[in-house]
């Protein structure tokens, strides 16, 4: 096996702690809550959107893990910009990913507090954001293990509250389908990626993962096509009900499943456990590409200060205050809608990155071309969607 590259973090995950870093950062957030607003957008045409998601979530993996394998180290597309492109692509990258990713976060800390303690929301996300940072500060290692719980209930629940619903839809009944245009079945996708977005996690890590130029690929490809068969599933169940006249709340897992309180409350159970795991690995992300910022000159240089646990723990305290302090105003679905942004804008500069590694045609250039067209055109759809309803 192939000597991995020197680090300053410990590398201690192999390809099951990488997929569960993916499958954490994937299954959460997005799957208890972004189907309301994208039905609202995109209508019986959801599936239409979730495949748009999708196939830029593919485009965007393959450029992202082509990188990964050829520069594996911490900080993501950020790095990669930097490297393959120049420092200002790098520290817009690293904008965009912090911007979008603090928005996500504070979105899953109030999923949390929404469910766990209606009411309260706040008081329970900044308690959220306190356990989850603590957690992350002992070591990526033991976040994977508590993550790998987390995933694994959550897989349960989903399938479980999916099955219900589909052998229990309602009568079909007259109901008003939402306007949709091409450019709002764009928008949907682009809050439907969010639910995609979390694969690159395992990049952002990648000075902590066991043979990097191995392990990242695999583990991205196993954790997206679970999450994207998982997703299909959830999403024509969801399609189904909502086009016979069954009212979607702001947690449509929930509504799948009205006619039975038991399992109203495993959906509870669930959103709290997905949006926890959600939560901890996007702080572990967030802090590590903020190190990877610190440690070239583009964010403070304290923040590139490594524990005696070999954790970044500056940078991870500093973003977690920035995700609480986002739990103030956010709304979820105006926080879903700057996260799919944001992050669209960061593989962007992923896909301009990748035009530049050496490689077969196809993917050297059709992919990152597509990719890169790709995310303008979602980002545009979402501006232009979200300033018209708003």
């Amino acid at each position: 096996m192939t000597e991995d590259p020197p680090s300053r973090l410990r590398r201690g995950l192999g390809i099951p702690g990488a997929v569960v870093v993916g499958l954490s950062a994937m299954l959460g957030t997005g799957v208890f809550a972004v189907w309301t607003p994208a039905w609202q957008w995109a209508g019986p045409l959801l599936l239409l959107s979730l495949l748009a998601a999708a196939s830029v979530a593919m485009l965007n993996a393959v450029s992202t893990a082509r990188l990964a394998s050829r520069h594996p180290e911490s900080g993501g597309v950020y790095a990669y910009g930097r490297l393959r492109l120049n420092r200002p692509a790098g520290v817009a990258a690293g904008v965009a990913f912090l911007v979008g990713k603090s928005a996500s976060a504070a979105a899953a800390a109030l999923t949390i507090g929404a469910y766990a303690w209606p009411g309260q929301e706040r008081a329970v996300a900044w308690a959220a954001i306190v356990i989850a940072l603590l957690v992350d500060l002992r070591g990526i290692v033991r976040s994977v293990r508590v993550n790998a719980v987390l995933v694994g209930a959550l897989i349960v629940i989903v399938m479980v509250v999916v099955f219900w619903g589909a052998t229990h839809l309602p009568a079909p009944t007259p109901v008003d389908l939402p306007m949709t245009t091409p450019v709002t079945v764009l928008a949907a996708a682009g809050l439907l990626f969010v639910a995609f977005a979390g694969y690159a996690r395992i990049a952002v890590l990648g000075e902590e993962v066991k043979d990097p130029s191995r392990t990242i690929p695999i583990a991205m490809a196993v954790s997206f096509a679970v999450v994207l068969v998982l997703y299909a599933v959830v999403g024509g169940v969801v399609t189904a009900a909502a086009a016979r006249g069954m009212p979607l709340g702001p947690a449509p897992l929930e509504s799948l499943v009205s006619g039975s309180s038991g399992l109203s409350v495993l959906v509870v159970l669930g959103a709290v456990l997905g949006a926890g795991a959600v939560l901890l690995s996007l702080l572990a992300g967030m802090g590590r590409t903020l190190f990877a910022m610190a440690a070239r000159g583009d964010a403070p240089g304290a923040l590139a200060a490594v524990s005696s646990r070999r954790v970044p723990h500056r940078a991870a305290i500093a973003v977690a205050v920035v995700v609480a302090l986002l739990v103030v105003p956010g709304r979820l679905s105006w926080a879903l809608a700057l996260s799919g942004g944001s992050v669209l804008l960061y593989y962007a500069v992923a896909h301009a990155a990748s035009f530049t590694v050496p490689g077969p045609w196809a993917i050297r250039r059709l992919v990152p071309v597509a990719g890169l067209v790709l995310c303008v055109a979602i980002v545009a759809a979402l501006l232009v969607t979200a300033l018209g309803i708003g």
